[in-house]
């Protein structure tokens, strides 16, 4: 956590008091803040169960499927992309190895990746077609690199090889080692990494994430990074699309002491210790195919309806929470036709709901009131904190003037970067937001109608 010194001036008396005693001074890092405004993620998962269905890794340690399946003939990230462009997302997340343990760039840890097949000749590189359909099409590029289970190691949650040798354990550290290095070091800066399951400490048997992570991408966002890391987010508890609520970015802790995640205080706490906001990743595919994350044939009456999508926007990035989209790519190499018209149109959705504003206002205050000059038929109130300067709102109420009358609309705890809203109750002559509990001056960054 960052401190500074805040200055008071009482009765003549120039007192000094540090961050950690002052609820305020809990504040986001520059890259927590780019990221909260980036709402919208997508995921993209591409691995051996897509050739081989019946594959799951955890079902036979012994078995691992022949490198030569792997052969996306049409493979295309400038679709995949674009897809995502269309959804209104800003970042992209390539699972560039999942827990088969096949790799989809060339790595020199181990042979099994995208080196050692014959699509491509051998010349394939995923991880760098992806990097640079990102940067084309200026969306953010993250990477998940599994290293809490790998069948082709042998290797189960939380990261420890099942012989329990030692030397078994160390070699398998310096694959993580090795891997990670590669990816953070080959690719350029990367917006956001996803340790999924969570990061085993040196203690544990892992290796020391947190200097590798601070050496190489300092400046990455982590989904369920090393314990101290300063731009750590968390796990909202499911894979549903379904942010708590309320839902603080300060929070307890980030992960255990221990370096794994931990699940403890899903609602955040406004008195936390860290600011560590949560992240709600859901497949666009429901109930499908290993939990929707990999495609497989005859599925696409599992896409989730654009009805559904507007509902998991509102309560992931209009519950203080960004939301990231599991994308399948199929075995040709593509995002499905289905899926990239589910996903146009739930860009369109949300660009139609929220582009008519009615009125909007900021300010450091305890009332904020936006009049109309008739009265306007309200579907949504967005709120935002200016979360720069921490999380000072605790309570707070909305109402609506009709006919001359205040009526009662809404009322809530937490804001953050932002809370949606809806309303459904007719014309209003105006909206009003008061402030009725506050650690320190109320900061809105942006109140506005729709």
């Amino acid at each position: 956590m960052r401190k500074c010194i805040v200055l008071l001036i009482f009765s003549g008396i120039l007192s000094e008091i540090s961050a950690q005693e002052s609820n305020n001074q809990v504040l986001p890092t520059e890259a927590q803040i780019k990221w909260a405004d980036a709402e919208i993620g997508v995921m993209y998962h591409l691995d051996m169960q897509v050739f081989e269905p019946s594959y799951n890794f955890r079902n036979d340690f012994d078995y691992t499927p022949d490198i030569s399946i792997f052969n996306p003939r049409e493979l295309n990230t400038d679709q995949w992309i674009q897809a995502a462009k269309s959804a209104g997302a800003t970042y992209a997340i390539l699972v560039a190895k999942h827990n088969s343990g096949f790799s989809l760039w060339p790595t020199k840890a181990h042979g099994y990746s995208v080196k050692n097949t014959p699509w491509r000749d051998g010349e394939a590189d995923i991880v760098r077609d992806f990097i640079a359909s990102c940067k084309k099409y200026g969306i953010k590029p993250g990477i998940y690199a599994s290293v809490a289970g790998n069948g082709y190691f042998k290797v189960e949650n939380p990261g420890l090889v099942l012989s329990g040798d030692p030397k078994e354990q160390e070699a398998y550290k310096e694959v993580v080692r090795t891997q990670l290095t590669e990816l953070w070091t080959q690719y350029g800066e990367l917006f956001e990494i996803w340790f999924d399951g969570g990061v085993l400490p040196p203690e544990k048997g892992g290796i020391d994430m947190l200097a590798l992570i601070q050496k190489y991408q300092p400046n990455a966002i982590a989904f369920q990074g090393p314990y101290g890391y300063q731009n750590n987010i968390r796990w909202v508890g499911n894979e549903k699309g379904v942010a708590p609520y309320p839902n603080w970015a300060r929070a307890d802790s980030t992960t255990s002491a221990t370096g794994v995640i931990q699940i403890k205080g899903l609602h955040g706490n406004p008195q936390g210790e860290f600011w560590c906001p949560g992240e709600a990743d859901f497949a666009l595919r429901e109930k499908a195919f290993q939990g929707g994350w990999f495609w497989k044939e005859g599925e696409d009456d599992r896409i989730r309806s654009l009805e559904d999508l507007r509902t998991r926007f509102d309560e992931t990035v209009g519950r203080n929470s960004n939301m990231v989209l599991g994308i399948v790519v199929n075995d040709e190499g593509l995002v499905p036709e289905a899926d990239v018209k589910r996903l146009a149109e739930f860009g369109e959705d949300v660009k139609k709901r929220f582009s008519n504003s009615l009125g909007s206002t900021s300010g450091e205050k305890d009332l904020f009131t936006i009049a109309f000059s008739s009265p306007e038929p309200v579907k949504y109130i967005v709120i935002q904190e200016e979360i720069s300067k921490g999380e000072r709102i605790l309570e707070y109420r909305l109402a609506g003037k009709k006919n001359g009358v205040w009526r009662h609309l809404d009322e809530g705890i937490s804001i953050g970067h932002k809370r949606i809203h809806p309303i459904d109750d007719g014309l209003f002559s105006s909206i009003r937001l008061e402030i009725i509990k506050s650690e320190g001056k109320p900061s809105i960054r942006n109140l506005e109608v729709f």
